[in-house]
């Protein structure tokens, strides 16, 4: 219900629902608003560090392929020789204590999904905390790094950064504009105005400093021997796909533009914590049948795979002609640093 008040031009069920949700979205504002100034005007510190520091984030609450573009970014950086570390919330993460350094021991419940994903994909040093800045101390005191980049954290202002990335769904935007929780904004749009980068992922770009970004299918892995097949061998298969994002409808639609037509779509909660009774009655035992997964949902379901469990890989692909463009400003941060030292 609450993304047909948000997204879809549901006038009866936003006419109803907005006048209660309105004076919450205010008060949501209000204090967003006021913490952002303190920190501006010094009331609250902000800790700066001695190197670079990258936010990508994003206006709206949900799934708008910020971690794609975390792992585009850090393997871009690393190829050009710098040494990068990722910083992360780790929401919905459980541990016994902060910060925690991903490794290959680390369980999903410990440090979140996504840390976990960006750690498997790149093998750069990740570390989690709820407290964003304490997780960029511990990075700095057990690594030799040059760039840090934050997954997620625009609106975490004790952090200092020198760049800061927005992420925008191309198709949904910015819904109907509201706050939260009579829409889905963290920050209103205004906020555009002082970051370095909008990437648009999907859709249609309607500014000039937009890059457009999507999301493209790699390869289907498999959960337990990573034997990976390419989409086309899915074709007329009996699948059942799940979906624990932010945005499932964008994995299924994607599953249909290269022709994988599930026999059945199950939605999950962003950041579910799967446990093998949520999946296992979902297809048949015969093995002509496969549960089809995201990366992010498959990093949370190794320990009780099937052997007919696979995942979509897939991956950030922006223009090559704007590499640089993104790139050069960060390298010249990076550069700025060393040079002080």
């Amino acid at each position: 219900m609450i993304n047909n008040i948000w997204y879809n031009n549901a006038l009866l069920l936003r006419l109803i629902c907005m006048p209660f949700l309105i004076p919450f979205s205010l008060l949501y504002g209000l204090i967003t608003t006021l913490i952002r100034l303190s920190y501006r005007i010094g009331l609250f510190q902000i800790k700066r560090f001695p190197l670079a520091i990258i936010v990508i984030g994003n206006l709206t609450i949900g799934g708008t392929g910020k971690t794609p573009l975390v792992i585009w970014l850090v393997e871009k950086l690393k190829k050009r020789g710098w040494r990068v570390g990722v910083v992360s919330r780790g929401y919905g993460s459980c541990s016994v204590t902060y910060p925690l350094l991903v490794n290959s021991t680390t369980m999903s419940n410990q440090c979140g999904d996504e840390p976990l994903l960006i750690w498997q994909r790149t093998g750069v040093s990740v570390a989690v905390a709820p407290r964003r800045i304490d997780a960029v101390e511990f990075l700095i005191k057990n690594n030799d790094l040059d760039v840090i980049v934050s997954d997620d954290g625009l609106q975490h202002y004790a952090l200092a950064r020198d760049i800061e990335w927005v992420v925008i769904d191309g198709i949904r935007r910015f819904g109907n504009g509201w706050w939260i929780p009579a829409g889905p904004m963290r920050e209103r749009k205004y906020r555009l105005n002082s970051v370095q980068e909008i990437i648009v992922n999907g859709g249609k770009i309607r500014d000039a400093r937009e890059t457009p970004m999507k999301i493209q299918p790699d390869l289907i892995v498999n959960l337990l021997s990573n034997e990976s097949i390419s989409l086309s061998e899915l074709k007329n298969k009996k699948i059942v796909a799940i979906a624990g994002i932010g945005y499932p409808r964008r994995f299924f639609c994607t599953l249909k533009e290269y022709g994988i037509l599930p026999i059945k779509e199950v939605n999950f909660s962003d950041h579910q914590h799967y446990q093998e009774k949520d999946l296992i009655n979902l297809i048949p035992t015969h093995s002509h049948f496969i549960l089809l997964m995201t990366e992010k949902d498959a990093v949370k379901c190794r320990t009780f795979a099937r052997k007919n469990w696979w995942y979509l890989r897939v991956n950030a692909i922006l223009p090559s002609s704007k590499e640089n463009l993104l790139l050069l400003p960060i390298e010249k941060v990076i550069n700025h640093y060393l040079k002080k030292d």
